[in-house]
């Protein structure tokens, strides 16, 4: 079978190599599309990073390895034991992987385990591929009324709504939102669809400004010419917004997020930063403001934004600005996101529409 696998940094190749097998209590998955998240450019641009070059303590598997961890799909084999879903059935996959068995695994917080991986990055072969074999438990019914291009949104917007489910939010917050790229957008799509009515969105590209008032900002402000901070504290009547969420991960931006919340605000991390944060801890401690850090998502955040997508809640189709082929990848997706990432929210790649 065809599959785009990660080599090493900007190596990235359509390859053959072989069809893998179901086993028990598992589900083997015909890929249809694929999104291009941060995650992967970040692989390409400067990797390995996340990918593992050295055998990862569940996957056994290092690079090169099949990506793509974004995807919706179609079931088209089910392994011994796995009773509860039908060949032909259209799915989502989460892509977690974890061993049950840590401290957070026991908690019930699979996205915190201490040997934690995804399929795309870590192994088990990911979407970017014609067949692809995971866990039962990875794959989530899609409802009729949804598309299979949204069920391919369903992981960045995992990412936001659980991201929302941590923060202390409540009726009658004003938040901000730092970076309006795919998660950033995907935040202010959740914050509108749990009635939010004060949505401020600082992001420095104009187009993503644009998107950022498409998806439900009601506010949006250029950090390179705004006063972020007095902008915001302006429009939440001098005193600051409730929380506020960081998508964007940059040191400039994070010190305005610190000042911009009011006393006992909360500040979101979402960004996984590249190089290493200062804080002002002094921004926190005399203004009792709290910092929280968030990873991807638990089990029942997929289902719940599959249950919004359906019920119309959440409208995630306007964040595709292209769709392309696997044999495409580099130049017309990797490519394109990294010199044009300003014309672009979310590429996906057609595995088998």
């Amino acid at each position: 079978m065809k599959a785009v696998r990660f080599h090493g940094q900007k190596d990235i190749r359509l390859e053959e190599i072989e069809i893998p097998t179901c086993g028990k209590g598992q589900v083997k998955v015909k890929p249809a599309y694929v999104g291009i998240c941060g995650t992967d450019l970040h692989e390409y641009m400067g990797g390995a990073n996340i990918i593992p070059t050295t055998p990862h303590p569940i996957t056994k598997e290092k690079a090169p390895l099949t990506i793509g961890h974004e995807f919706s799909g179609v079931i088209e084999e089910v392994g011994e034991d796995v009773t509860d879903i039908k060949i032909g059935q259209r799915v989502a996959v989460q892509p977690i992987i974890y061993d049950g068995t840590c401290g957070a695994c026991r908690d019930g917080l699979i996205n915190c385990c201490d040997n934690n991986g995804f399929l795309g990055l870590s192994g088990w072969g990911g979407g970017l591929s014609e067949h692809v074999v995971v866990p039962r438990a990875a794959v989530y019914e899609i409802p009729e009324s949804v598309s299979m291009e949204a069920g391919a949104l369903v992981e960045p917007i995992a990412v936001a709504w659980h991201s929302i489910n941590v923060s202390p939010l409540k009726k009658g917050d004003a938040v901000l939102v730092l970076g309006a790229g795919p998660i950033g957008l995907a935040v202010i799509q959740c914050l509108k669809a749990r009635g939010v009515e004060k949505i401020i969105a600082s992001e420095v590209a104009p187009c993503r400004r644009e998107f950022a008032k498409q998806f439900g900002a009601h506010y949006t402000l250029d950090p390179t010419k705004d006063d972020v901070v007095a902008r915001v504290r302006e429009i939440c009547g001098g005193v600051g917004a409730d929380v506020a969420f960081d998508a964007a991960g940059v040191q400039v931006g994070l010190d305005q997020a610190l000042k911009a919340i009011r006393a006992q605000g909360t500040l979101v991390n979402i960004a996984v930063w590249e190089k290493r944060a200062q804080l002002q801890m002094n921004d926190l401690v005399f203004r009792e403001r709290k910092f929280v850090g968030v990873t991807t998502y638990v089990q029942g955040d997929f289902r719940e934004v599959l249950d919004a997508i359906a019920s119309g809640e959440l409208k995630p189709e306007p964040m595709i600005t292209g769709k392309i082929q696997m044999d495409e990848i580099e130049e017309k997706g990797f490519k394109a996101l990294i010199e044009e990432k300003d014309k672009h929210v979310k590429i996906l790649v057609e595995v088998s529409p």
